[in-house]
Parts: structure tokens; sequence; C-alpha cells
């Protein structure tokens, strides 16, 4: 973890290309790159190969567009492993870009890492069902999907390739602390994933779990629920921990924050009722689809692009409802929350928000920009404007803590997986 190095920004899909072009050339007897599959929009997608060990790992950086941190995290695995490619026992498959066409409408903020307007200005987030790590193939009584997208199926290729014993997908979030998923009950191993942040100065999340009712094996690393329970809620299908699961595989999802701010990890009690917290959410969420829905209702006649700013503002609307309703038939909620959890839920709802209302303004802009200049587009993107302005206020006023340093989240993901496959490796 000390051997990361520090960054000002995020690589752009090219740049963070042409590095790994770079260091395969570097190392012609090292590294082998090549093509897994092909985007939506027909971006290439790489799997970079490094060292010989007798088993074999799949390294998932960037998923989710909005999560870059996976990308510096895969650029420094690659570097430490030409150093010493036979160390860990494995050999590594790295996909530092698993979404690269979401990726491409994250850029105009990726360079400005820690902006909370620029993030929320420039942001761009698919709902599950048209995300690559929420569309792996289910077959249940219960519930099934078979659409997965070209690069879930890039993924689903690769595995059944290589039958990994470990599967790692490399996440980052916003104002929680850090935690992680793992798809078996093992408490050594939890307990050792749970001790990494603090080596970087980072909390645990002691708050409401991502996952509404994901049980904790110890607290901030999770027991990854299963696909159906999410796809089932969502419209979506498994995660590739469902998928791993057909090659016996310990999967492993690593969540970093974004923003420090110590209260994610207080629990000590907030003064308030949980039932006070969960119904001031909810009144939020209802304001928030409100007024999100008259404004898509006013243009829907005059929309002439199904832009992905628009399709992902349509479902990811659906998608917050049902969070909601999940979020409010949580246990006890006569108790009284904790710090940790009061400061979450209303971290949570000036981000999605902001998130929503941003990428809204996006399929406006899209609209303005091709020409398309009704009277109904011109004044909701007027409109929502001013209620953009004033909802970033309201945050700004009840801010987190400071962004964290670039480097340090790397390490965190870093060193949970280089922990993992220490405990999966052959000679464990």
């Amino acid at each position: 973890m000390r051997q990361v190095p520090g960054w000002a920004a995020f690589p752009t899909v090219d740049a963070l290309q042409a590095e790994l072009a770079k260091l395969t050339a570097a190392h012609p007897d090292l590294v082998r790159s090549r093509r897994i599959g092909t985007s939506r929009l027909g971006d290439p997608l790489y799997a970079v190969t490094v060292g010989d060990g007798p088993a074999d790992a799949v390294v998932i950086a960037g998923p989710h567009p909005n999560e870059p941190v996976g990308a510096l995290t895969a650029l420094t695995l690659v570097k430490l492993l030409c150093q010493d490619p036979q160390e860990s026992g494995f050999r590594w498959h790295i996909v530092a870009c698993a979404d690269p066409d979401g990726a491409r409408l994250n850029e105009g903020w990726y360079g400005r890492p820690g902006d909370r307007r620029a993030y929320a200005e420039h942001f761009y987030r698919p709902d599950l069902a048209d995300q690559v790590e929420w569309t792996f193939p289910l077959a249940g009584a219960d519930y099934s999907f078979d659409r997965p997208l070209p690069e879930t199926t890039a993924l689903m290729r690769l595995m059944d390739e290589v039958r990994p014993s470990l599967v790692c997908s490399l996440h980052n979030g916003e104002y929680q602390g850090a935690f992680f998923y793992l798809n078996r009950h093992d408490a050594t191993l939890a307990e050792r994933l749970a001790a990494l942040p603090g080596l970087e100065g980072l909390h645990l999340h002691h708050g409401e779990p991502e996952l509404p009712g994901a049980e904790p094996i110890v607290p901030a690393v999770y027991l990854t629920p299963p696909g159906s329970q999410v796809g089932r809620a969502f419209g979506a299908g498994g995660s590739s921990a469902d998928y791993a699961a057909a090659f016996g595989a310990l999967h492993l999802v690593t969540e970093v924050p974004t923003w420090a701010d110590e209260r994610v990890a207080d629990q000590s009690p907030s003064g308030r009722p949980y039932r006070e917290i969960l119904a001031g959410g909810a009144a939020a969420r209802r304001e928030v689809i409100d007024t999100l829905g008259a404004g898509m209702r006013a243009v829907a006649g005059d929309l002439s692009m199904r832009s992905p700013f628009r399709r992902s503002t349509e479902s990811t609307l659906e998608t917050f409802r049902r969070l909601g309703e999940l979020e409010e038939t949580v246990p006890d909620p006569d108790r009284t929350a904790t710090v940790a959890e009061e400061f979450g839920n209303r971290q949570m709802l000036h981000l999605m928000r902001l998130r929503l209302l941003g990428t809204f303004l996006r399929a406006l802009d899209a609209e303005i920009a091709a020409g398309n200049l009704t009277p109904a587009i011109r004044e909701q993107r007027r409109l929502l404007a001013e209620r953009f302005e004033t909802w970033y206020g309201e945050a700004e006023a009840d801010p987190p803590g400071p962004p964290i340093e670039l480097r340090k989240l790397a390490a965190v993901q870093l060193g949970a997986v280089l922990t993992a496959a220490a405990h999966t490796a052959p000679n464990h």
C-alpha cells in the first residue's frame, strides 16, 4: 500500500489505455494485453494479463462509470506485478475499464476529483438494468434474467476461459465510509479487510448498509446478497459475484469513499428516533420524485433524443423510489438512530437529488445543443437549474469532510485485493 503513487486526477479512457499500452510495450515478457470484447458504442474492451501463477484472478475496475478509483488501483497493480510477477501465486487478468462508454460521459469531472459541483453537473450513471455489474444472467425458479450487456458478456467470456479462484470488483462511493462485500462468511478475511482502511486514515462505514438488509460478517464487511434479491427488486440481473460462484471463486467488492467525515463511523446515539430519520428521508425523496416527475412530464412531448441522460433519469428515479420503500421497512424503527445513520441518510439525500437533477439537466442540454429549443424545454431548463442551485446550496450548508487523497483510496483497494489474494492463494 505504501508503494501506491499520488495522482491529482483520474485518467480519461484514452489516457488509461495509453498507459496500459506503454506498460505492455515496456514489459513484453511479463504483460499481455488482449481484446476481450466491444462496448455498446464500439470501444474495445481489454484485459491485461500479468504473472504465471498456478491460479487465476480477475480484477474488474470501473464497472460503474462514476467510480474511477479502480482504474488507479488497476494501473498500480500491473506495475507492482511487473516488479515481482510470481510473488502473489496468481496469474492476474485485469480489466481496467469495464464501461468505457459510461466513463467517457463522466470525464467532465475526472480532472476535478472532490469538486462536488463538477461531480453533480457532469455526472452519469446508468440504471441497474444498464449497468455492467448488474446484468449478469440469473436462472432461478423465482426470478430469471438473460439480457447481459456486451461488456458483461465480455467479462463472462473472460471468466469462462480462465475459471478464476478470485474475482475482485473495484467500486467507490461518495460520502460513506469504507466497506466491503464477500461472498463467503469468512470472519478471518473480513477482519483483515476491516483493518485496512485505518492504515490510510479512512473510516469504516457504520451507517445504513448500501443494500438495505445486508448481513454484516464483521462491522463494515457484509455478506454479498444473492443477485436474485437485487434483480427482482429492480428489474436487473445478477452481479459478478453470482457469475464467479460457478467457479467456486472468492468474490470481493471493495467500496471506498470520496469525501472523509468521522461521522460515518460514529455509533453514538443521535438523540433522534430512527423512525423520525426515515420519515424525513421519505418526505425528501417524495420531493425529488415530484420535482423530477413534473419536469419530465412538462417536456415529454418535446424530447427528440433518446439520450443516455434521459434513460438514466427515467429509470433511476424509479430505482430511487424502490430503494426508499426498502429503507422504510428496516427492523426496529423506534430505536434511537446513531450519528452515523443520521449523517448517512442525510448525505445520501443531498447526493441523490443532485445526481438525478444534474443528469436530467444534461438531457435538456443535449436537446438544446441539437437545436430543440421549444418553450417547454427552455422553461424547464431554467426552472430546474434554479432548483439545482437551491439543492446545491443546501448540500453546501451541510457538508461532509474534505475530499480524500486519491492515493489513499487506491491504496485501500489494492490492499484489499492483495489481502484476498494472500488468503486465497494455492499455498495459503
